[in-house]
């Protein structure tokens, strides 16, 4: 540093402050730091206008702004580093700072409501919650009116070894939160190497090589190097760590030093050094640094600013579009009226598609939508369910003997009386009479379901009646199902009531079941092999040893008897599912064009079950919240576009220059 004629001196409350030194008459004239005398009329607006998108608080929409990111190994120098930048003692470890550091000390207190206050240059200034942005602003400019316009994010000291009760695994939670900070490709990764040690060893270089392959966002500063001077020199000229923007090496301030000080005593190690005067004066000294840092966050800034206003431009149309979405505010009863017969019209045209025309475009990728196609599923389904034949519990015609034993009367002895063959019936109905009950219950139970999703579609920007709807829609539904489970009761107790069919296939199969009539009497008292089973058509192979006990005309009037029910059960079997089946379509039409507009609107504006009209009139308090959310940061990305629009149109594509 032979040639160089400034040095730092304490001139001045800045510790970057620079004094320029006349060849003629040695007198010491204070001149601006490099970090202010750089500013040119392109960086200084450059600065400007990141600093005002950082006080808008753009980040909080999750747009990056360049940051300049502190990473080192443990005891590297980095919190020394620093401090030399801002010129104020800096909390040792974790820490966020903007400009000057900030430090946030949380105390329990016995009020109830919370105190607080800001501690700056020997003075005390209270503040409270609304006021406590605006306060900090004003204090970090009284503090920080000499130093860099830097926003740097200080991180802890890599360790590998937990120390005084940290957790085991400290190592992977400091790498974790490092790597969250260099990852994005607006940050500067600032890495401090202590010239002590080998930089290929350095567990921060490992870092910032995986996220900044090629080093073009990593600036290396080394400290320590009145420690470790032997080499140093090489060590920065070989960079075997491919940092692509370069080092500056600098002396911290040692002990009871003060910032003036310690820069005095840099430049003067710099300059009278035997091996450290051999550096380029171009990367020595903390001023070097600042400036540097400053025309390399300017030349990100740069870079970025176009990217930074497609991002503001992207979030502000989502958020545009997501507050247009929200549920209108309602200025008067009779818009709140309008917008309930927009809803009740359109979930009834839904209802119309989706329930009876079999038109399912509304919801192609939702089967359970489908309706008409379920509803044929589960009408199928029942139909097989209660026409699989059951499984015998009693011995083959022991149940046709019971009941004409029962039912015998004084008589001619080959007549069957009526009242058995209605008695055996009957006993048939009860058996199945709970299956088309659940059946029905079941139907309703799905179209309720249906109902339910039809009205949250479309009454989901109205979620202050949209509870309404629903309501409505349930006691609805339950109306119906109670009226359905009547009257499906009432057709299954009607077959109870008569044998009655038109239907020719009862006499057909009567026909066709009672020719073996006569063969099954002889093999059951005639035949001398006795045998155990007689094949029988439509029943298989059944048992008829039990069966040689009773007389010749008891037998014959059971499987005459047994012929007549298993020919006319299925009959009745089928006019159930029929009857069931038409029941259903009547009564899903009559849902859907009469009884829910009714119902609905009835159930809404009735004052007694709430005023649902009136309480469209209400914003839910989770809606208030999102729509002044959406209003604030749609507020926030328009001055902010604002704030960065002149800037691009001059400095696009000045960065390449």
């Amino acid at each position: 540093m032979g040639g160089s004629n400034k040095h730092a001196v304490s001139t001045t409350s800045s510790s970057l402050a620079i004094v320029e030194v006349s060849p003629d008459d040695k007198k010491i004239v204070p001149i601006d730091a490099p970090i202010v005398s750089s500013y040119n009329d392109r960086i200084r607006p450059l600065l400007d206008t990141v600093d005002r998108l950082r006080n808008l608080n753009v980040m909080r929409e999750g747009i990056q702004l360049p940051t300049i990111v502190v990473v080192g190994d443990q005891s590297s120098g980095k919190s020394s580093v620093l401090e030399s930048l801002a010129g104020i003692s800096l909390p040792r470890g974790q820490g966020i700072c903007t400009r000057v550091p900030l430090v946030m000390r949380l105390q329990r207190s016995s009020s109830l409501e919370p105190e607080i206050w800001l501690e700056y240059s020997d003075k005390v200034v209270h503040t409270d919650e609304e006021h406590i942005a605006e306060s900090i602003r004003a204090a970090t400019d009284v503090i920080a009116a000499n130093v860099p316009d830097l926003t740097m994010v200080d991180l802890p000291g890599i360790t590998r070894v937990p120390v005084n009760g940290q957790p085991e695994n400290i190592y992977e939670q400091i790498s974790g939160m490092i790597m969250k900070y260099i990852e994005p490709q607006e940050s500067i990764i600032l890495n401090v190497l202590s010239a002590t040690v080998d930089f290929t060893t350095c567990e921060s270089i490992r870092m910032s090589r995986q996220v900044d392959k090629t080093g073009e966002r990593t600036l290396a500063v080394v400290t320590k190097a009145d420690m470790a001077p032997e080499g140093l020199l090489q060590k920065v000229i070989a960079d075997d760590v491919n940092i692509g923007l370069g080092y500056v090496c600098v002396r911290n301030r040692i002990g009871e030093e003060t910032y003036e000080e310690a820069r005095m005593q840099e430049e003067l190690l710099f300059r009278t050094h035997p091996m450290l005067r051999l550096i380029d004066d171009d990367i020595v000294g903390i001023p070097v640094l600042a400036q540097k840092l400053t025309l390399i966050q300017a030349t990100m800034i740069r870079r970025c600013l176009p990217g930074i206003v497609g991002k503001i431009n992207e979030k502000m149309e989502t958020s545009v579009l997501e507050l247009s979405k929200l549920p209108m505010v309602m200025a008067s009863k009779e818009v709140a009226l309008m917008a309930l017969r927009d809803i009740i019209d359109s979930a009834k045209e839904s209802l119309l598609k989706i329930l009876i025309h079999g038109d399912f475009s509304e919801f192609p990728d939702d089967q359970k939508m489908h309706c008409t196609a379920r509803l044929a599923d589960m009408l199928s389904q029942f139909s097989d369910n209660l026409q699989a034949k059951p499984e015998d519990k009693t011995e083959f015609l022991m149940e046709e003997i019971k009941i004409l034993d029962e039912c015998k009367c004084v008589g001619l002895p080959n007549f069957i009386p009526r009242s058995s063959f209605l008695a055996l019936l009957s006993q048939h109905v009860d058996g199945i009479h709970a299956k088309p009950v659940e059946f029905i219950k079941e139907i309703w139970d799905y179209v309720e379901g249906v109902l339910m999703s039809v009205l949250s579609k479309y009454s989901v920007n109205f979620p202050q009646i949209q509870s309404f709807l629903k309501r409505a829609g349930r006691n609805l539904i339950a109306k119906i199902k109670e009226q359905s489970v009547n009257r499906v009761a009432e057709i299954v107790e009607m077959e109870k009531l008569t044998d009655y069919t038109c239907n020719p296939d009862y006499m057909a199969s009567w026909t066709e079941k009672t020719a073996s009539q006569q063969s099954f009497i002889n093999a059951v008292l005639h035949d001398a092999k006795k045998p155990e089973k007689f094949s029988l058509s439509g029943f298989g192979n059944v048992k008829i040893s039990h069966l040689r006990k009773y007389h010749d005309h008891l037998l014959q009037q059971a499987f005459d008897m047994k012929m007549r029910i298993t020919s006319y059960w299925t009959i009745v079997l089928r006019r159930i599912v029929d009857n069931l089946a038409l029941y259903l379509q009547f009564s899903v039409k009559n849902l859907v064009n009469s009884q829910f507009k009714k119902e609905v609107v009835g159930e809404i504006v009735d004052a007694r079950g709430g005023g649902g009209v009136e309480r469209m009139l209400e914003e839910s308090p989770s809606v208030a919240s999102k729509r002044v959310k959406l209003k604030n940061s749609i507020k926030l990305l328009e001055e902010s576009k604002d704030a960065v629009a002149a800037i691009v149109d001059e400095n696009y594509g000045y960065g390449d220059r």
